[in-house]
């Protein structure tokens, strides 16, 4: 318990530090400043899993759910932000804990973009659809996300937060040219497709949260992996 809430306040001040402090920063080195940021929040994550006694069981298990996510998100390209890869993220932390949820989040990312195009904008989405695993892990123990009403509450945020975080890209390929009102008019135009992705998590939430969760709570239980 006491990791998780490191976990989740180390993530709450890292966010409000990228949507606060880098818009401000929009005219004076923001690239350099969103690439390190992105690096001090990715690595040590990455860096803790690696150094836990993971076995092989349990790289498959996360290797499958993390293609899952990347691959489910291909038939919906043509549908602007509709796609079930926030879904099984959320589901991977919730029942695996925190730091499953971000590598997995992190992992749909990447390979998903092996079919939708690579480019700067991939480190974003890893890290963003990371958080949102990492958050519904931190937070899985909690009475709010043991509900159903909190878990299609915490969905339709993670549409807006993912959106939002990723929305930091554009701001980056400004460059010294962005401007505060620019970033406001670019925030309030994607609203309705922000709205789209955290509809469709909803959706996806109510008609298949409780079989998912049966699902991988059996193999958890079954065969004893990525327990704590």
């Amino acid at each position: 318990m006491a990791r998780s809430r490191v976990i989740l306040w180390s993530t709450i001040i890292i966010i409000g530090a990228m949507l606060i402090i880098t818009p401000l920063l929009a005219n004076r080195y923001f690239a350099l400043v969103s690439a390190i940021i992105l690096a001090l929040t990715i690595l040590p994550f990455v860096t803790r899993f690696e150094r836990r006694k993971v076995t092989g069981r349990e790289l498959v298990m996360l290797a499958v759910l993390g293609a899952i996510a990347a691959v489910s998100r291909v038939p919906f390209a043509s549908i602007p932000n509709v796609q079930p890869t926030t879904f099984v993220i959320m589901m991977t932390g919730l029942v695996f804990g925190a730091e499953s949820g971000f590598v997995v989040g992190a992992i749909a990312a990447l390979v998903s973009n092996l079919f939708l195009g690579q480019g700067p904008w991939t480190p974003w989405q890893m890290y963003s659809w990371g958080i949102i695993g990492l958050l519904a892990g931190a937070l899985r123990n909690t009475h709010f996300l043991k509900g159903n009403f909190g878990k299609v509450v915490f969905g339709f945020a993670a549409g807006f937060m993912f959106d939002w975080i990723m929305n930091i890209w554009y701001i980056v390929s400004l460059g010294k040219d962005a401007q505060l009102s620019d970033i406001l008019i670019y925030y309030g135009n994607g609203f309705y497709f922000d709205l789209a992705h955290a509809l469709s998590n909803v959706f996806f939430l109510l008609v298949f949260a409780k079989s998912w969760m049966k699902i991988l709570t059996r193999f958890k239980r079954k065969y004893g992996i990525l327990e704590g």
